[in-house]
């Protein structure tokens, strides 16, 4: 048994959903059921919930306490080729608040109140009780992950779990009021072909979105931000010509997704950079 899974089991045993990552503390790839992650990443889910395959997938929601899925031979490949692995804070009911770097750490010891603390390799985790919506980029250096998001387990931490405070609620509403609009349907990114396609090829475009897929992947904080730049590259080089699809749509938010961002965060960055080119009614 490696030593991931033992752990694993360990945490699931005490109520905390478990899920194996890969190099780059990424989630393992979505199995084809959950391309769009239809089974744990819509707007509406406020829980994980099981997947339709025997798979670790879809980022947060592939999270279980059951041993059984989680010794599963299905799953033994993923274990064995696991980096590390993570949790899902919101689903053990706590919230995790990142701190990235000395700065932020500093702000945090100013501003909230003590509580059990875990180091990362750049900063800290503070850790407290009580799950609220996940929220990225809530200042420089501080990411909030509770529900629909993932955390890195790096140990039980010191100290004891202090209640969530009101604080940290203010920081997600504060960074939701700022940088979201109201949520909006998007069924299809862009309709029509509008101007002429300047693309000589079709790999123009498929290397244009492999590359942002690789940057949100990459981003080791502030995602919601990052996502929000790659959204708006991708649509200010390729948006104006109608070759955008739902399938290139659903790679950006998938990768984004499986950083934390929840689908509604993706609908209002994909939005807002629409927005921006002045191409919401193309």
């Amino acid at each position: 048994m490696s030593e991931h899974l033992h752990t694993a089991l360990s945490l699931a045993a005490q109520g905390v959903p478990v899920l194996p990552l890969r190099a780059g503390k990424v989630p393992f790839g979505n199995c084809p059921a959950c391309a769009k992650s239809i089974c744990g990443g819509r707007p509406n889910m406020k829980t994980a919930g099981p997947c339709t395959c025997p798979y670790p997938c879809h980022g947060w929601a592939a999270a279980t306490t059951d041993p059984g899925v989680i010794g599963s031979p299905t799953w033994a490949p993923a274990w064995r080729s696991a980096a590390t692995l993570a949790y899902h804070p919101g689903g053990a009911g706590v919230t995790v608040v990142d701190l990235d770097d000395q700065a932020a750490i500093q702000w945090a010891r100013e501003n909230l109140p003590t509580t059990r603390t875990v180091p990362t390799t750049r900063g800290e985790h503070w850790i407290y009780r009580g799950a609220m919506p996940s929220a990225n980029a809530v200042r420089p250096g501080v990411d909030i992950k509770s529900l629909m998001a993932y955390a890195r387990w790096l140990g039980p931490g010191t100290g004891t779990t202090a209640a969530l405070p009101d604080a940290v609620h203010a920081l997600a509403v504060k960074e939701s009021s700022a940088t979201h609009r109201a949520p909006q349907a998007l069924s299809v990114p862009l309709s029509g072909q509008r101007e002429k396609c300047p693309h000589r090829t079709p790999a123009y475009l498929e290397r244009g979105i492999a590359m942002a897929e690789q940057r949100i992947t990459e981003a080791s904080s502030a995602v919601h931000a990052t996502a929000y730049r790659t959204f708006l590259a991708v649509l200010s080089t390729h948006g104006r010509c109608g070759c955008l699809t739902e399938a290139h749509t659903a790679r950006l938010f998938t990768a984004a997704q499986a950083k934390g961002e929840t689908a509604r965060h993706c609908i209002d960055a994909w939005t807002n950079a629409l927005t921006t080119l002045g191409l919401s009614h193309v």
